[in-house]
This record gives structure tokens, C-alpha cells and sequence, in this order.
């Protein structure tokens, strides 16, 4: 009895089915060494699993966002046995979700219900290029919400009053400088964490395994430093704006007593000229006061020399 595996033939038709590539693609890969050549039996050449398994590796990675350059130098340190595990497990580590949260998928009216039962196709538009809603393709009106509690906060500023064009164009502004935020802490993270391991060729299978768990380990720090900071700067704002806001209208009192001063149109329009309308009362003050000092420093240098003249009389 023969219990040798048997090993499944393919033809370059048959490679291009099962694995999802064209048959131009296939070959395109062999030319550039990125696909073993096929065993030649007779006049036909026959690819093997291991071909599968390159192709499904190469779509993966593709799919990740790496160059076919980049593959290839990859696959050839696994074809030299440095192995390909721990790279990808570093790629599904930064390409995994950098959230707990489960997207959703809801329909058209449960977005208008929400929403105050109007139908707003502009809105919607919106939301769809912004990511906050997509299109589930071949279901009409049905959404996929990646981040339901992006949503939820919408339709909490939406309730109270906050039109949604409003809160479109306030996502924007915050989406630009929360991504800024995330650039500045890759490259800090980068430059003190990960450059030992971003040389010239890939790490080794034990580099990417250990970079892989410093990913998994620094993770919500971004997050969490975030979090920290906006709940400061939010206490921080809002008791200063309450303050401002309930100070408002009321007659408060004064640190130090005011006098007004009568000027001469031409003096005011010289000075507004000068510094500006908003200007002339501090450029007034400052003046003032420099005067003041300076006959000051002129009456104490005076005294001193009196007193030095008196001194000097026998």
C-alpha cells in the first residue's frame, strides 16, 4: 500500500482559478522571480501547491500595501530559510484593528430615524466621504458604520441643535489634526523604538516576532496620551470660558481704579495711526508709565548728586 501524499498538478488555467490571479499576472510574477517556474512533464508545464501558496502569499502582502519589490526581496528570505512568520505577523499586527470597536451595518431609515426622520441625501453623501458610512455593495440602502461610536457622537451633537453640515466640517478640521497627531507619534515611536529593526533588508523571523509584540505593547499609548491631554485641555477651556461666559455683562470689581483722560482728536488719530485703534490705551499706559520711571531714575540720580556736593563742602 502507498501512502506517499498524492501531489496535486495544476495548469497555469487551472493556478489562475484557484487563486484568483490571471494567467498574464502569473507569468508576469515568474518573469520577475517572484513565482518558482513550473516542472515541465512532456510538452506541458505543471505547477504544484507550493505555487498556489506563493501566489495567495504574494495577494496578501499585495493587499497590505507592500510593493512587488519589496515581496520579492521578502520571499527571498524565506526561499533562504530566515523565515516569513514573523513578518507577517508584524504586517497583521500594524494592519490589524487598532480598536476594540465592531463596525455595524444599518439601513438607510434607521440612519434617517436616527437622524430626526428627515431624509438628508447630502448628509449622507458626506458621511460616505468621510468613512464614516460605506456602502455595503449589492444591498441598496444598507451602510457598514466602522466606528459606531463616531456615529453615536454625531447624533448626540445633532439632537441638541449642531446642523450636520456643522458637524461634517468640524470632523474635517479634527481628522486633520488628530492625523497629524498620529504622523508625529510613528515618527517618535520610530526614531527610539523601531529603527534598529528598518535596515536595508527585511529583519530576521526573530526581529519581526519581537517587533510584532512592541506594536501589540505600544498600541493604545497614542490613544491613551491622547485621552489624558484632551481631558485636560477640555477642563482646562471650558472652566475659563464658563467664567468668561457667566462674567459677561456684569460689573465687576475693578483691580485697579480708572480715570478717564481727555486727548486731542489729532493726539488720538496719531496714536491710533501708530499701534491701532485697540492699541492706544496700553500705548498710553506704557508711555506713562516710561515718563514716570524716567523721572524717577532722573529724581534719585539727583538727590545722589546733592548729596555728594554737600558732602564735599569742608
Amino acid at each position: 500500500m502507498n501512502d506517499e501524499p498524492v501531489r496535486v498538478a495544476y495548469r497555469i488555467e487551472d493556478l489562475a482559478h484557484h487563486s484568483g490571479a490571471t494567467v498574464r499576472t502569473i507569468r508576469a510574477y515568474q518573469d520577475r522571480g517572484l513565482l518558482p517556474r513550473p516542472e515541465r512533464r512532456g510538452r506541458a508545464n505543471v505547477y504544484a501547491d507550493a505555487h498556489l501558496a506563493r501566489l495567495r502569499q504574494i495577494a496578501d502582502l499585495l493587499d497590505r500595501g507592500y510593493t512587488l519589490a519589496s515581496i520579492k526581496e521578502l520571499l527571498e528570505a524565506w526561499d533562504a530559510g530566515r523565515g516569513l512568520g514573523g513578518i507577517l505577523g508584524l504586517v497583521g499586527e500594524v494592519d490589524g484593528p487598532w480598536t476594540d470597536e465592531e463596525a455595524v451595518r444599518m439601513s438607510r431609515a434607521e440612519l434617517d430615524e436616527r437622524f430626526g426622520g428627515s431624509p438628508d441625501d447630502a448628509a449622507v453623501a458626506e458621511a460616505v466621504e468621510l468613512g464614516v458610512l460605506e456602502r455595503v455593495p449589492g444591498e441598496g440602502e444598507v451602510y457598514l458604520v466602522p466606528s459606531p461610536q463616531e456615529l453615536a457622537v454625531a447624533v448626540e451633537l445633532y439632537a441638541v441643535g449642531v446642523p450636520l453640515s456643522a458637524i461634517s466640517g468640524h470632523l474635517r478640521e479634527l481628522r486633520g489634526k488628530v492625523e497629524h497627531i498620529a504622523a508625529r507619534f510613528l515618527e517618535f515611536t520610530t526614531e527610539h523604538v523601531f529603527a534598529r529593526y528598518l535596515g536595508e533588508h527585511p529583519p530576521s523571523d526573530a526581529e519581526a516576532t519581537e517587533a510584532a509584540s512592541l506594536v501589540r505593547r505600544l498600541r493604545p499609548l497614542a490613544q491613551q496620551t491622547v485621552d489624558a491631554e484632551l481631558a485636560r485641555a477640555m477642563r482646562l477651556f471650558a472652566t475659563r470660558h464658563l467664567r468668561e461666559r457667566l462674567g459677561a455683562g456684569r460689573s465687576e470689581e475693578p483691580t485697579d481704579e480708572t480715570r478717564s483722560v481727555q486727548l486731542p482728536v489729532a493726539t488720538m488719530r496719531a496714536m491710533e495711526n501708530l499701534v491701532g485703534a485697540e492699541q492706544v490705551a496700553a500705548f498710553v499706559t506704557a508711555a506713562v508709565e516710561r515718563e514716570v520711571q524716567a523721572r524717577t531714575l532722573d529724581h534719585l540720580a539727583s538727590n545722589y548728586n546733592n548729596h555728594k556736593i554737600v558732602d564735599e563742602i569742608p
